[in-house]
């Protein structure tokens, strides 16, 4: 069952920025690096994961949503680099959910979105392996900067919002988990 946005007009406001509004070329290639250094970054820390990516060394990824594209390569170091906009995609993974509220809120529920794949089924479950294993330890990246017990405090500070973010997406209308208000609860 598709989930609606209590607020349509975003949805289509969305729609109609992307369609009438593209960044430059420049700032589409620099938020391009930037993803791919956070990629990387969160790799460098799993050793089992950049060896699984080495082994598709070479291959190419296309990530897609709506009119965003990404085409990712994997390295010899198991790494991630971007890949050259013409190169043919071993592998293309597009988002079917086209409503951002919605795959937000399928992004706080904690699960994967809808995924349309094509390509090369090793490739397929090598990223998918990647998706359900490698985790960014944001607490450990805070106390290299802040200490300890402070990134420990953020680090809290976040799941506590996090967790009460998701407890109001639930109780939107037209969100998951939603009851109807004779139904709800207090607290």
């Amino acid at each position: 069952m598709a989930t609606q946005s209590p607020f349509p007009f975003l949805d289509t406001l969305a729609d109609r920025i992307g369609q009438a509004w593209q960044p430059p070329a420049w700032a589409v290639k620099e938020t391009h690096r930037r993803i791919v250094l956070l990629l990387n970054h969160v790799l460098m820390q799993e050793p089992q994961a950049r060896a699984r990516l080495a082994r598709q060394r070479g291959r190419v990824v296309l990530a897609a949503w709506r009119h965003f594209e990404m085409r990712l390569m994997a390295t010899p170091a198991g790494l991630l680099d971007l890949a050259d906009p013409g190169a043919n995609p071993d592998l293309t993974l597009t988002l079917t959910q086209e409503s951002p509220w919605a795959l937000a809120q399928t992004a706080l529920r904690g699960e994967k979105p809808e995924v349309r794949i094509a390509g090369d089924v090793q490739f397929a479950a090598e990223i998918n392996w990647l998706v359900d294993h490698v985790r960014w330890d944001l607490e450990e990246d805070l106390a290299r900067l802040f200490g300890d017990a402070p990134a420990h405090t953020l680090s809290q500070g976040l799941q506590t919002m996090a967790t009460a973010l998701r407890r109001f997406i639930a109780r939107v209308p037209g969100g998951a988990g939603a009851q109807p208000s004779s139904a709800a609860g207090g607290g």
